[in-house]
């Protein structure tokens, strides 16, 4: 039976869980865990600014 070289293993799908022991997860994913925070930050802030302008649009229709 052949052994299986580590590029043949699924890689582990990068993702925090607010509130994760941190003892064991090394300074590099943290930056990792760090930067995919950030990018989701600005992905929530953009849909925000989105559903923010759209719900002004409608005020300014209904004249609310």
């Amino acid at each position: 039976m052949p052994a299986f070289d580590e590029e043949d293993r699924p890689k582990k799908k990068l993702a925090h869980e607010i509130g994760q022991d941190l003892t064991l997860i090394s300074v590099g994913e943290l930056q990792d865990r760090i930067a995919l925070l950030r990018d989701e930050i600005a992905r929530l802030e953009a849909d925000m600014r989105t559903k923010q302008s759209s719900r002004s649009a409608a005020d300014q229709f209904f004249k609310r």
